[in-house]
């Protein structure tokens, strides 16, 4: 038996990185999976590779109107959702508060805190109907901690923001059975990563006490415990997964 068997998920941001390395754990485990983000032949590749229970639909995840649509078509193929993975992010450009430029931060505030108002507004009454559920909400340890010389402060804030909310909804709808948590991922090995840098992040993995880059699946392996019903008693918590970066 997976330790997903009978769960319907949703997972934004799914068509490569960490969200694809997610949909793969929740596929193995007996989970029926709708795959979003906006790279169309990227994810509906994915999905087809995957199983008969995955489906891929392009989703904005800043638009309200297409959270509502994704939802609904997920309840109609495979009924109330039981997981939402908040994972989709941009990182958007290096500046400080004096330099950013309105429209970037404002790119980013939607992309990466607003999309999780929306995915918990319009998934919280389907997870009812299913009797509760497990929402992760993805943040960084740009969520824990102040990065100073590298993200914005459009990142950094809204990472902030993913962890407080995800607190706030925790505490509102344990009595539904739903549970809230957010993840932490430190410097992980995704392709944008790779693509901006090198295969050791441009150095950056010196400065992890572990001294690597973390494998998406290893950050996959924490997101299927909080999605799944081991981690039953778990809710409102913020959990960072970066090689011991921030504790040094």
């Amino acid at each position: 038996m997976g330790k997903l068997d009978g769960k319907v998920a949703i997972i934004t941001g799914a068509a490569q990185g960490m969200g694809e390395a997610h949909a793969r754990r929740f596929v193995k485990e007996g989970a029926k999976v709708v795959l979003t983000d906006l790279n169309e032949e990227r994810g509906a590749k994915i999905a087809a590779e995957l199983s008969p229970h995955v489906l891929f639909i392009r989703h904005d995840v800043s638009s309200l109107e297409e959270w509502l649509a994704v939802v609904e078509r997920t309840e109609d193929v495979f009924g109330p959702v039981n997981i939402l993975v908040n994972n989709a992010g941009i990182l958007g450009p290096i500046a400080d508060v004096v330099e950013i430029e309105p429209d970037d931060y404002l790119k980013v505030v939607a992309v990466n805190q607003h999309s999780q108002v929306w995915g918990m507004k319009t998934v919280i009454p389907s997870m009812r109907k299913a009797g509760g559920g497990s929402i992760v909400n993805i943040s960084s340890t740009a969520g824990m901690v102040s990065v100073v010389g590298a993200p914005s402060i459009a990142y950094v804030g809204s990472k902030f923001a993913s962890r407080g909310m995800t607190k706030q909804v925790a505490v509102q709808f344990g009595p539904d059975q739903i549970r809230v948590n957010s993840v932490h991922p430190g410097y992980i090995k995704t392709p944008m990563m790779i693509e901006a840098t090198d295969e050791n992040g441009g150095g950056v993995a010196d400065t992890v006490p572990l001294r690597r880059l973390a494998d998406p699946d290893e950050v996959a392996s924490l997101v299927l415990f909080l999605a799944s019903d081991e981690s039953s008693y778990v809710s409102g918590m913020e959990h960072v997964i970066d090689g011991g970066l921030i504790a040094s």
